[in-house]
This record gives C-alpha cells, sequence and structure tokens, in this order.
C-alpha cells in the first residue's frame, strides 16, 4: 500500500497495558459520506470498492444492494449475489490464511517461521479459487475442498468441521498437536500466545436479525453524528466476524483469539461444501436490504470480517440529468470490533505491561489475525498520557 493510500486508510494504533480509550486508536476517517455527496449514482459502487480496497467486491456489491432498494432499476440489479458473495467470502479467507497468518502467528524468527510462510505462499499458488477470473473453472468448488485437505487441514474438510461443530477449540487443539503441516504447526505455536478472555455472546452483532432491527441500525447510522466511527448496538460496544453470522446464531462457544482463528478455518469449509440453505456453500452467509425512505435504501452483506452496511439517498434531477448521490454512509466491520472501548480495546488494556516486550507483541499479533482490521496496526510500548491522545 502507498503511502497516500495508507494515511488515507488510516491505521490503528496499540497501546498494551493502557487504560480505555488510550489503548486502542483509530485514525480511520469516515471518508465515504464526504466523497461520495454529489456523484453520479452510476460511479459510486465503483468509487466505493477503490476507497475500501481491501474488501472492494464486497463494498462493490453492498452499494449496488443498496442503490436497488432505494430505486429499483436505477441501476441494472447485482445478478448472483449469493454465489458472489460466497466467492468472494472464500477468496478473502483464503488469502488472509496464508498471507497474513504465517507473518502474524509465528513465535520467533527462524528457519521453522520462515518454512511455514514458503509453504503458505506456495499453498496459494496451487489453490483452484485464486486462480484469475478469465480461467476459473465454473464449479471450482470440488477442487478447492482437495485443496483444503491437501494444503491446510490435512484431512476430509466435513471430518475437520463435524469435530469443531461438537467441539469447537479443544478440537482445534487436538488437530494442531496431530498434525505436521504448515497450518496446523502455525496454530500449535500460536496457542502459547492466546488470551484467556472470551467473547460475550450476547454482544456478538445481530442488528441485522430482523426488519425492526435493521430500521433501528438505519436510523442510527442517517441520525447519529459518528455513529459511522464509533458504533453501539443498544448502547453497548459489539462484535462481529465469521463467528456472528445469523446462521449460526444458535451457536455458543467459548472463544478465545486463538479459537476464532478455527471459526474462520470452519467457515472456509462451509463456504466450499455444496450449497444448503443455512448450512453452507451458497446457502450460508446471509445478505438484505430495504427501502428507508423515497430514494434512501440500506443494504448488508455478512463478508470476511463481519457485518458490512452500505447507505444511499438519491437526488433524482428533474429532466435527463443523472441522478446524484445525496448522502452515502458506510459502517465496516472494523468500526465494531476496533471501537476504543471495544472487546479488543479491553484485551490490550488488560494485557500485563510487565511482560517481556515479545510476549506482549505476540499477543497483539494473535489478536489482530483473529479480529483482521483492514488497516495496519503498530504497537507503542510507552503508555500514551490523555493529553498526548487528545493530539492524536
Amino acid at each position: 500500500m502507498s503511502t497516500a493510500l495508507s494515511s488515507l486508510a488510516g491505521s490503528l494504533r496499540v497501546a498494551p497495558g493502557a487504560s480505555l480509550p488510550l489503548a486502542l486508536q483509530s485514525s480511520r476517517q469516515d471518508w465515504a459520506p464526504r466523497l461520495a455527496h454529489g456523484q453520479a449514482v452510476s460511479a459510486l459502487p465503483g468509487l466505493m470498492a477503490s476507497l475500501f480496497n481491501l474488501c472492494s467486491h464486497a463494498h462493490r456489491l453492498c452499494s449496488q444492494l443498496a442503490f436497488e432498494a432505494a430505486s429499483p432499476g436505477l441501476l441494472p440489479a447485482p445478478q448472483q449475489v449469493a454465489q458472489r458473495l460466497r466467492t468472494e467470502t472464500a477468496q478473502e479467507h483464503i488469502r488472509r490464511i496464508g498471507l497474513d497468518w504465517p507473518r502474524l502467528l509465528a513465535a520467533e524468527s527462524g528457519p521453522a517461521p520462515t518454512a511455514w510462510a514458503d509453504a503458505a505462499h506456495a499453498a496459494l499458488q496451487r489453490c483452484p479459487l485464486l486462480l484469475p477470473a478469465a480461467t476459473l473453472p465454473a464449479d471450482p468448488w470440488p477442487a478447492t475442498l482437495t485443496w483444503l485437505q491437501d494444503e491446510l487441514l490435512q484431512m476430509p474438510p466435513h471430518t475437520w468441521l463435524r469435530a469443531w461443530n461438537a467441539c469447537g477449540a479443544d478440537w482445534q487443539n487436538d488437530w494442531s498437536r496431530r498434525h505436521t503441516g504448515w497450518l496446523p504447526s502455525l496454530l500449535r505455536a500460536a496457542r502459547e500466545s492466546d488470551l484467556p478472555n472470551t467473547l460475550a455472546h450476547a454482544d456478538a452483532l445481530h442488528a441485522h436479525a430482523d426488519g425492526s432491527d435493521q430500521r433501528t441500525l438505519s436510523a442510527a447510522l442517517a441520525l447519529q453524528p459518528g455513529f459511522a466511527l464509533r458504533p453501539l448496538w443498544h448502547g453497548a460496544c459489539a462484535h462481529t466476524g465469521s463467528w456472528t453470522r445469523l446462521n449460526g446464531m444458535d451457536v455458543e462457544l467459548p472463544l478465545s483469539p486463538w479459537a476464532l482463528l478455527g471459526s474462520r478455518i470452519a467457515e472456509l469449509i462451509r463456504l466450499c461444501q455444496p450449497d444448503a440453505p443455512g448450512q453452507s456453500g451458497a446457502g450460508w452467509l446471509s445478505f438484505g436490504s430495504l427501502r428507508t425512505g423515497p430514494g434512501q435504501g440500506m443494504a448488508w452483506v455478512e463478508m470476511a470480517r463481519g457485518l458490512l452496511v452500505h447507505q444511499v439517498e438519491i437526488d433524482q434531477p428533474a429532466g435527463d440529468a443523472p441522478a446524484r448521490v445525496a448522502a452515502c454512509r458506510v459502517l465496516a466491520p472494523t468500526e465494531w470490533n476496533f471501537h476504543p472501548q471495544g472487546v479488543v480495546a479491553q484485551t490490550i488494556a488488560a494485557l500485563d505491561g510487565g511482560e517481556p516486550v515479545e510476549d506482549i507483541e505476540r499477543r497483539v499479533r494473535l489478536l489482530m489475525a483473529a479480529f483482521d482490521p483492514c488497516v495496519p496496526f503498530d504497537v507503542s510500548h510507552a503508555v500514551p498520557s490523555l493529553k498526548e491522545t487528545q493530539h492524536a
């Protein structure tokens, strides 16, 4: 990422052991309303994809769904939404597992971490689902399941998923100790940095569960200043990710940061399996939209990092002039998970500053791999003062 784009995207500053809200500070800006206002409606999905380029496909799709809700037929309606969401989410999971995990989870530098990173890179090059779009098979899923078995799991994916559903992190621990491939070896090493804090199931974000909740979220996004950067649900922080899907609401496994890695693996397997409503394939992830007023619409999709929301308002001039964007608001998963009072911030604040720096940084990297921010982060071991925070 270039310096200019990095500055535009923002970053996270982590201060282990500092009190809230000093433990986690974000320089993320709410660019969408400023850049979208007055743009031609037809240009906005592409603009949002460029602005949020790390999750570009999900943002383009969510923007298209929001416009279709606001004014049906104004733009071509998005096609094959469930399959697109399935494919793009699975691809993102694979990239994060293969690119980020070897970098973030390795316990120390040396021959073993280097070998894991090399093996992960080689595995990505062989992944059928990551072939160029022009050469991607019409049905890449059977070959991708075989790839998962051979390159990541060293066992049948359906067997791994069944054991995860039954035993969660206990199964992940057992599997990582039984196998010697790069992924189980990496997770086995990372487990030493796990943190005992578990996520509260009550704080899992399900603001898209029904029409009433969706309208409540839409109103908050439109009417509460700063909501897109510091969102709260029913007055409290919430967390979102592969463990908060609508189709998994009945699962209440305790999840530590290390276990969240298993949640991503489990979802990747689900996405690669044949379609079954509410269970797997294109039937796993949820999405939707609603018209919130004349020329106004909101859409949401479950994507790799969690729940993504777009809200648009259209200015339809008289005559043949093209429709323009009157307002656009975007609420991304990073703002929920990395809220300065949220679960990640609380975990960072609870870190023991007396531990060796190397151990603290390994815990932070595990936390970041688990919650997966869409921006860079840096770790400061000097506890910031309130005055410093006010000027950040």
